[in-house]
């Protein structure tokens, strides 16, 4: 348990880090989106390139993709009908700022130091899934709604293409399904920039960290959090007591559907011309959340 609490003391220590550089103006609040980028589309794709590389998937975990989707979908669905009787555009915010899973940046680093192999696997295979719904679904839908447009699947497709982690997840696990090796010099270059991807994801995290909410928006992120948060511990309890995987896989599960609202939401939600700023406060405020949550479920399984 003591190891566990000084990995994850280590983690919170990069976050504060990013904060405070931020804060004394070594970082600018752009360079957050440098950052992010570095991170979404280099070290992250080499770390999944690493984590696929040489290791033999059991076709029963190509169910996590379904239930990612699915877990998306109870999110959207909540947000949809929890709101029929309210405006356009708080019913498309809800639907967008309920859904996704922050795992790229946040859950593949404790899955790199705490899961083991078989949970990096699961939760790259678990993210290709989540990636449907939170690079293009969920805002594909909430569009729809708050404009009355027609689901596209073309501009589905289109996001879902522009996303290098999605990307290399789909090209990644079609290799490893034809048994198609990664050649040396690849898995060589990516193990040396996908080992500084936890140090990258938790410092963007940092410089990111954003809480601006007045008192009624307070209101409206408590509830919305607590709705979050209330599906995700029946999902955890549901997903380790229930599902036939093996336990490594079920632990895995529960640190999933436990962490963070996807750090692409309030793009999205700026591009719905949305509240901006609460739903960076929510996105700020779940992180926080969730390292609470997940390093005591890590304490209480490992």
């Amino acid at each position: 348990m003591l190891d566990v609490l000084i990995r994850a003391g280590c983690f919170v220590a990069i976050i504060v880090l990013g904060y405070f550089l931020k804060k004394i103006g070594f970082f600018r609040e752009e360079d957050f989106t440098v950052l992010s980028r570095i991170t979404l589309r280099i070290t992250l794709p080499a770390a999944i390139i690493v984590s696929f590389g040489g290791k033999e998937i059991d076709s029963s975990l190509l169910m996590l993709v379904l239930l990612a989707a699915g877990c998306g979908l109870i999110y959207l669905g909540i947000g949809y009908f929890g709101n029929l009787r309210n405006s356009k555009e708080r019913r498309a915010f809800e639907m967008l700022n309920l859904p996704g899973y922050n795992i790229g940046t946040f859950v593949i680093p404790f899955a790199q130091s705490f899961l083991g192999p078989v949970g990096v696997i699961a939760t790259s295979i678990f993210d290709t899934g989540n990636s449907l719904i939170c690079l293009g679904g969920a805002y594909s839908l909430a569009r729809m709604v708050q404009e009355g447009q027609k689901f596209s699947v073309k501009r589905f497709a289109q996001s879902l293409l522009r996303s290098a982690p999605f990307v290399c997840y789909v090209i990644m696990l079609t290799m490893n399904l034809a048994r198609i090796s990664v050649p040396g010099p690849v898995m060589s270059c990516a193990t040396i920039i996908g080992n500084a991807n936890a140090f990258m994801a938790m410092l963007t995290i940092g410089v990111g960290f954003k809480v601006e909410a007045d008192r009624e928006q307070l209101g409206t992120m408590a509830r919305l959090l607590a709705i979050r948060y209330g599906i995700a511990a029946v999902l955890a309890w549901v997903f380790y007591f229930y599902l036939p995987f093996s336990q490594e896989v079920r632990q895995t599960l529960v640190i999933l559907v436990l962490s963070p609202i996807s750090s692409a939401v309030p793009a999205f939600t700026g591009e719905l011309k949305g509240n901006v700023g609460l739903s960076s406060a929510m996105n700020s405020i779940s992180i926080v959340i969730s390292i609470v949550i997940i390093v005591t479920m890590l304490t209480i399984m490992l």
